[in-house]
């Protein structure tokens, strides 16, 4: 057996370990659903392989080589659209999908209006693994019931970016890559720029959520800060909502 090498990141696991090509993940409540969805996905080349349990019943998963995104320079224009390609095909890949019975769920924004897709809920660079041939999604411990355009408008969000206090007359043109990449249609791109601002002022309810109550690691990512950055970036999204829809159906 190779030594395990403590992996850092993710929000969800106490303890992710390394050990040779393989993760190791606790098994969590959600755990059984994240493994059904992973098997489903067995022929999309975008998410890891699941590959059951280990004597210690954490979840094994295939261990994806490569530099996470957000350790790498801002998607290309070229970029952009190829990650949308890969939200698009599995959104697409996840429509057959029947959930288990009485499964559980663990999405920690999800849509208030609901949704009958699962989806992965935090599809961003620092859960983007790329090499030159394969980009993998990792981190699946968000997924859960939600639409094409929540799940989408957080990776909007995070790979075009949408910054707080940014450039509209830059971003606006990157959003509309991203969209086209995706295959938006026009209804769809109508309503995009709304589900964007909500979905991201999702992220700053939830960390001001966690600062009230104590939930953890919410409370944690306030205290450090994180409340500063996703409170701008939401009001940033919503400011420049007709500007985004003009880009988009232009």
């Amino acid at each position: 057996m190779d030594a395990e090498e403590v992996l850092t990141g993710g929000n969800v696991a106490d303890r992710v370990v390394r050990i040779g090509a393989t993760v190791r993940k606790p098994a969590l409540a959600h755990t059984a659903g994240v493994e059904a969805m992973l098997e489903h996905l067995a022929g999309f080349d975008g998410a890891p392989r699941t590959l059951g349990r280990d004597d210690q019943g954490r979840h094994v998963l295939e261990y994806i080589p490569g530099a996470l995104a957000d350790t790498l320079p801002p998607l290309s224009v070229d970029e952009l659209r190829r990650v949308a390609r890969l939200i698009r095909e599995l959104h697409d890949a996840m429509e057959s999908f029947v959930p288990p019975p009485d499964v559980a769920w663990n999405p920690v924004v999800p849509d208030p209006a609901g949704g009958d897709l699962i989806c992965h809920g935090d599809l961003a660079p620092w859960n983007l693994v790329r090499d030159d041939d394969r980009w993998v999604f990792i981190d699946w411990d968000n997924a859960g019931p939600s639409t094409r355009l929540w799940d989408l408008g957080y990776a909007a969000q995070t790979l075009v970016p949408l910054l707080p206090n940014g450039d509209v007359t830059v971003d606006a043109p990157r959003l509309r890559v991203f969209a086209d990449g995706y295959g938006l249609d026009h209804e769809q791109r109508l309503a995009f720029p709304a589900q964007m601002a909500a979905r991201t002022r999702g992220s700053y309810d939830l960390l001001v959520r966690g600062h009230e109550t104590g939930q953890q690691p919410w409370a944690t990512h306030y205290a450090e800060g994180h409340a500063d950055f996703w409170g701008p970036a939401a009001d940033y999204t919503a400011e420049h909502h007709d500007e985004w829809v003009a880009a988009l159906i232009a």
